[in-house]
């Protein structure tokens, strides 16, 4: 049995018994991901989804939505943290405009997925007609697709958008029937007056939708096009057989969908870190998921799955290069 085989394998480890702790899981998740006691990790890759959300209109974002745009450039041009991190750790950074409020350049070096510009205010109406949810998803699973083929088997997913913490606290909350008062965190850094307001807002639009109750109804009434197109770009990897990491809060709820419809997606994901969006921690702990690290962070775009990334490599290579008592030689305790 190979669980069976991948636990001898790392206990028989010149080490301890359990010694080098949660990255002794890691590894035994890999193997059975990959189905080998031998596991390699191959071409990573980072994908950012952008898009922006009718919703900032109202005012629950402490920046102004033309932000999205702007930073979608800067990743362009290399100077996002997301660029730094994937630079440093050798993995491929791939940018996706979903439905950024903004006509790039066709010859940008953008994956160009655009549904429409922006979701639409769920104040007025649902974020997308279901034809947009659809077509949202597909593009996402394509996106994946096509980096399966340069033979990718570990791929991670970061978003950006302003607003999109928002649409993710409305999913969180109607997915797993919490109240929004608990869902909601201070996003780009609000103070406590902007974070009431926001509350107040969310609270006011949830109540515009009372008959939405499936998880894809959800998404398509409170979603974003970023978060969406990540949905279906992390039903891929999983058919794909890839392992999956999961960013912070946004990252954590899309796959918190997909887990509602299928609970064996969480074998392929490794949870990269805590963010410090106190919902996220909420998450973690209803989908009893550990997470790598936990550094505060609370900037989105993937940074926390390319900070992880090292450790997770490092759990990999133990299981292949590191002397059993065996080969070493050594004595193990009776």
């Amino acid at each position: 049995m190979l669980s069976q085989e991948l636990q001898h394998k790392i206990d028989f480890k010149t080490k301890p018994l359990g010694a080098l702790g949660y990255l002794e899981t890691l590894a035994l998740q890999i193997g059975m991901i990959q189905n080998t006691t031998s596991p390699k990790l191959l071409h990573p890759h980072m994908v950012v989804f952008a898009a922006d959300h009718g919703i900032a209109k109202a005012g629950v974002s402490a920046y102004p939505q033309e932000v999205t745009y702007q930073m979608v450039m800067n990743f362009v041009h290399g100077g996002a943290a997301m660029n730094v991190f994937c630079k440093q750790n050798n993995i491929e950074l791939k940018i996706v405009d979903a439905g950024v409020n903004f006509d790039f350049p066709e010859e940008l070096n953008l994956i160009h997925k655009k549904v429409r510009k922006s979701s639409r205010n769920i104040l007025e109406e649902p974020a997308m007609t279901v034809e947009e949810y659809q077509l949202a998803k597909e593009n996402g699973k394509s996106v994946v697709a096509e980096i399966a083929i340069t033979g990718c088997n570990i791929i991670g997913f970061g978003e950006m958008g302003i607003g999109n913490t928002s649409a993710s606290s409305m999913i969180m909350s109607q997915l797993l029937h919490i109240p929004i008062e608990e869902c909601v965190g201070r996003g780009t850094g609000l103070n406590d007056e902007q974070l009431k307001n926001k509350v107040e807002i969310l609270s006011r639009a949830i109540s515009l939708y009372p008959e939405v109750k499936t998880a894809d109804e959800i998404i398509q009434t409170f979603g974003g096009l970023e978060i969406t197109q990540m949905i279906g770009a992390m039903q891929e990897a999983f058919e794909q057989k890839m392992i999956i990491l999961i960013d912070g809060f946004i990252a954590t709820v899309a796959i918190t969908a997909l887990w509602k419809q299928n609970p064996e997606i969480l074998n392929s994901c490794i949870f990269c870190h805590v963010s410090d969006e106190q919902a996220h921690q909420t998450l973690l702990s209803i989908l009893g998921k550990k997470a790598v690290i936990n550094l505060n962070l609370r900037v989105g775009e993937g940074t926390g799955c390319a900070l992880a990334y090292p450790l997770i490599q490092s759990a990999v290579n133990f299981l292949n290069e590191m002397s059993s008592f065996e080969d070493a030689q050594i004595s193990n305790k009776d």
